[in-house]
């Protein structure tokens, strides 16, 4: 599943005055995240991805993403369980006239598709022993 939205980041805003927009997501693991910057952003557009208190993209908690008139692209596996599967986008534009409008693509798949062997059975099957049964 691919999931995007695209939000208006007003300008002359902070990251103590983003809007913040909450993405619903499916649950699943997410694999891919990427950002579309606008041309003309100027490296003025920063943008955060939160989930709950975490800081989920990037991980550097102190710094948030900025770009102009590029993909910033990002792989990676984070799980997101059902009831735990809202991801905040926390975007703000420091220009002080124009608002721009980023693009936030996240790609998400079910677990057995990203890790389709348990390690018990990849260990297993290293050995060549055969998985008790009911497991």
């Amino acid at each position: 599943m691919f999931f995007s939205k695209n939000i208006n980041v007003e300008h002359d805003t902070t990251d103590a005055t983003a809007k913040e927009t909450v993405l619903r997501l499916s649950a699943g693991v997410i694999h891919q995240i990427d950002i579309l910057f606008p041309v003309n952003a100027n490296r003025e557009v920063y943008v955060k991805l939160m989930d709950g208190g975490y800081q989920l993209f990037p991980t550097n908690r102190d710094d948030a993403i900025r770009a102009n008139n590029t993909v910033i692209s990002s792989r990676m596996f984070y799980e997101l369980i059902p009831g735990r599967n809202i991801i905040t986008v926390r975007p703000w534009n420091v220009h002080a006239a124009d608002d721009f409008l980023i693009s936030v693509n996240i790609g998400i798949l079910p677990r057995r598709i990203l890790q389709p062997f348990s390690f018990k059975e990849l260990l297993a099957a290293a050995l060549g022993m055969e998985e008790p049964a009911g497991d």
